[in-house]
């Protein structure tokens, strides 16, 4: 079967929006995604595999077929990067990532062997093989590179992934993303990943008045991502339930950053629930904390997840400095 080569960045927004609803959750949920960080990192069996060399020969020989071909990666797609057999291990790792815990992370890849290119292709390739990748901002960026670019962390228009900044707890409009380690930091840096599902168990058993705003539309600074005649903020809802999935867009710094436009202002409730999410989300009972080392891979559910990085520092030589690929994927 023929899939397509990747998504623009409208259309894999669109996808990942289209949360089907029937109504609020009558009662905290008992779901695989919701998971608390201290009780998961006992079973690290459940969310991390190691690539033995079959996987990598595997890997390797899609790359040389895909080079051989010529292709470009945006002409990449799953049936140009045959995975004969760790293509059945990574459909079991969207399984997880899309209806289990929401967390995969894969190790051993070995970057430090090949090339730019190379690491690029197998890396988009193993993509295909999870979902359908897409472009990561309006100018069908497809690998974004997230690394310190010297930028103004204070600046509201500066992504704080081009930054060494701590970032605050979010999610990305793709129902999948991946990080690949190519250089860590000197120290920090660290990956954290919460459970949205646990913030809002949580929340519904110390705050049962708020749960009914979180399925009502709030703004979103827009950061500068403007079309000529729209307003600076759009109008998100964060969370959403089909009867058996709770999905959620969170985004902390966005959701408080629409402050800074005349006359817009975060109503007592609002302000509560974020800080409420801000703070559980802290607690290292409820969050999963990983160092990504060299050829680690980390995949996770933007649906059922929220991100966040704490602040690092680099390594003077700019060879040495912190350097991740990202990748955004819809599962279907």
């Amino acid at each position: 079967m023929n899939t397509p080569a990747y998504r623009s960045f409208q259309e894999q927004g669109a996808h990942y929006f289209n949360r089907q609803h029937i109504g609020v959750p009558p009662a905290p949920l008992s779901l695989p995604s919701a998971w608390k960080g201290a009780e998961l990192q006992k079973h690290p069996d459940t969310w991390m595999y190691e690539l033995n060399q079959t996987d990598l020969e595997e890997i390797q020989n899609a790359v040389l077929l895909v080079s051989q071909d010529s292709l470009a990666l945006e002409e990449v797609t799953r049936d140009s990067f045959p995975l004969p057999t760790l293509g059945k291990k990574v459909e079991a790792w969207r399984q997880t990532i899309m209806t289990g815990t929401g967390v995969q992370v894969v190790k051993g890849l070995p970057v430090g062997q090949w090339s730019e290119a190379e690491i690029a292709l197998a890396y988009w390739g193993i993509g295909h093989h999870l979902g359908t990748p897409g472009a990561q901002n309006p100018d069908n960026e497809l690998l974004g590179h997230v690394k310190d670019y010297d930028e103004a962390r204070d600046d509201p228009f500066v992504r704080l992934y081009r930054t060494n900044s701590n970032i605050r707890y979010h999610c990305d409009a793709a129902d999948i993303v991946g990080l690949l380690c190519l250089k860590p930091a000197k120290t920090g840096g660290k990956s954290r990943v919460v459970s949205t599902v646990s913030l809002f168990n949580a929340l519904y058993q110390r705050h049962p008045e708020w749960i009914p705003r979180l399925f009502e539309p709030i703004k979103l600074d827009r950061r500068g991502e403007l079309i000529e005649g729209q307003k600076p903020y759009s109008f998100i809802t964060p969370c959403r339930f089909d009867g058996e999935q709770l999905r959620t867009f969170y985004h902390s710094d966005y959701y408080h950053s629409v402050e800074r436009h005349d006359g817009i202002d975060l109503t007592t409730e609002e302000a509560g629930i974020l800080s409420f999410y801000d703070e559980l989300g802290l607690n290292p009972e409820y969050y999963l904390e990983m160092d990504l080392q060299v050829g680690d891979m980390q995949f996770i559910s933007n649906h059922v997840i929220a991100h966040a990085r704490t602040e690092y520092i680099d390594f003077d030589e700019r060879e040495k400095k912190r350097h991740l690929l990202r990748l955004w994927l819809s599962a279907n």
